[in-house]
């Protein structure tokens, strides 16, 4: 041991030699691994690379298979949630556990000894002073049903810090957020780490890893193969080789394709969270809709897909007035749907991979009443394994899968029934920068035959893919303009904050 080894501050939490397998995929093996208080880690990784199965491990959801922890300098076995908890481990998924009928106060409360007794007034002042001192605005008498996605996130953070938790583990913590709402969130990570916590931080967004992060660690198919001080990293593409294996630019040709028939129609579509929507969209383009999420993109994505009925206006899909497309529209669908929500809509968790490839597309290996069970088999083991799904085993249960790998599966499933309109929401959301790549180029493809309404928080997505934007703010439509109109591109800002472009 070097003496500069001798002096380094002793960790907070020492992984030793961790190893997972279920089944007969290795999820982690023979992982090392340090974390220190007054620090922020990124874990890095593609997609099914063990990032979550490790963490939770730490926060005493799974055991390992081999391995041990040190906390504080001791061997501690972290049995359940609860002992990790007690142990000053806490975790944030990327699906909140939140009660929505209960009110903030009520759910940071929530299975805290002593909570019980405690009065709704004192409750709700602790945790407003708790908020204050990490500015985690949110109000404590508000019902969690009533708040956006980043500010759930908030009361997420709040109970771990109300349980005094030493190591907070944030699993892709901005998917969900603004940039307002992720700047604010990197703030507290700050004071978190400035007053002695450790934070452990999940991300495929690699720009805001450079920007947050004193440390990095890189698994590579359930090993670590290279940890850092973020220092040492000269570049976000630096970062994105190391991550990968390979160079990944993020910067894809986008070849002009001509546009074809007009897929979708609205005019001055209404509901209760859409005023006047009028929206043209044609074969061979992509029409990006950006905007702060829950000004009416949901919404709208819904009724296009036949989720909700439109209270007013016209709807008219693939030359078909709506009512009239949903009510004929039987076996293989020319629209595919991508969902932001892949677990509650997209996908059923407690079925394998090969029902659930089924979903959507059953209808084209039927015979009569019989199923094609082994003709669907062979096209969802190809699928999966053209979108790179981890495990590509067709057997797998939906639950089994990562966020992003699930993703991956969903997508291939959509672009598999080649519709000739495909709506995706948040398409890459969760996906690590090499998968991100490869659906861009399948959604740039896909629009040689189909037109495309991209709804996504991420405006460098928007401005790489889409041959017009839309920006929506409180249920309308601010402006639709060319990609390239690059006047209109610099006020995208002042549009999704409401400001007209003609102000």
């Amino acid at each position: 041991m070097t003496e500069c080894e001798k002096n380094a501050p002793l960790p907070l939490v020492r992984l030793a030699g961790i190893g997972r397998s279920f089944g007969r995929v290795r999820a982690n093996h023979d992982i090392s691994l340090d974390i220190h208080a007054g620090r922020i880690m990124a874990l890095l990784g593609e997609n099914g690379a063990g990032k979550s199965t490790l963490m939770r491990i730490l926060a005493g959801r799974l055991q390992p298979d081999t391995g041990h922890i040190v906390i504080d300098g001791r061997r501690t076995v972290l049995s359940t949630a609860r002992t990790a908890i007690d142990a000053g481990i806490g975790m944030v998924y990327q699906h909140f556990t939140l009660v929505e009928a209960m009110t903030v106060a009520e759910n940071v409360f929530l299975g805290q000894e002593g909570g019980f007794w405690l009065h709704p007034r004192q409750m709700r002042d602790k945790v407003a002073a708790l908020a204050e001192i990490y500015q985690l605005a949110v109000d404590p008498s508000r019902r969690i049903s009533t708040l956006s996605m980043g500010e759930r996130q908030r009361v997420e953070i709040l109970k771990l810090l109300l349980r005094q938790s030493r190591v907070l583990i944030l699993d892709e913590p901005t998917a969900v957020l603004t940039p307002l709402e992720t700047e604010q969130l990197f703030k507290a990570m700050r004071r978190m780490a400035g007053q002695g916590k450790a934070v452990v931080f999940i991300s495929h967004k690699l720009s805001e890893v450079m920007a947050v992060a004193d440390d990095i660690a890189i698994l590579r198919k359930g090993e670590i193969v290279d940890t850092m001080p973020v220092a040492d990293v000269a570049s976000v593409g630096e970062l994105a080789r190391r991550m990968v294996g390979r160079e990944v630019l993020l910067q894809i040709e986008k070849n002009p394709v001509p546009c074809g028939e007009r897929v979708l129609k609205i005019r001055d579509l209404c509901s209760k969270a859409l005023k006047a929507i009028d929206l043209e969209l044609f074969q061979g383009e992509i029409l990006g809709i950006v905007g702060v999420a829950g000004n009416g993109q949901k919404a709208l994505a819904e009724i296009i897909c036949g989720l909700l009925a439109p209270e007013a206006g016209e709807v008219e899909i693939m030359g078909r007035e709506w009512g009239c497309f949903f009510a004929r529209c039987r076996t293989e669908t020319p629209l595919g749907y991508i969902p932001e929500d892949r677990l509650g809509i997209a996908t059923c968790p407690d079925l394998d991979l090969r029902d659930n490839f089924l979903l959507t597309t059953r209808y084209g290996f039927c015979r009569g009443p019989w199923l094609l069970g082994k003709a669907a088999e062979g096209k969802a083991r190809e699928t999966l394994k053209i979108f790179q799904v981890r495990p590509a085993n067709i057997f797998a249960l939906a639950r089994q899968l990562s966020g992003g790998n699930l993703q991956k599966m969903v997508l291939g499933r959509e672009f598999y029934r080649q519709p000739r309109l495909i709506v995706a929401e948040q398409p890459t959301q969760g996906l690590d920068v090499a998968a991100t790549e490869a659906v861009w180029r399948h959604l740039l493809e896909a629009r040689t035959r189909a037109g495309i309404l991209l709804i996504t928080g991420d405006l460098n997505e928007a401005l790489a893919l889409s041959d017009r934007i839309a920006v929506m703010f409180g249920g309308r439509i601010m402006d639709v303009f060319e990609a390239s109109d690059t006047h209109k591109v610099d006020r995208i800002g002042m549009l999704m904050a409401g400001i007209s472009s003609a102000a």
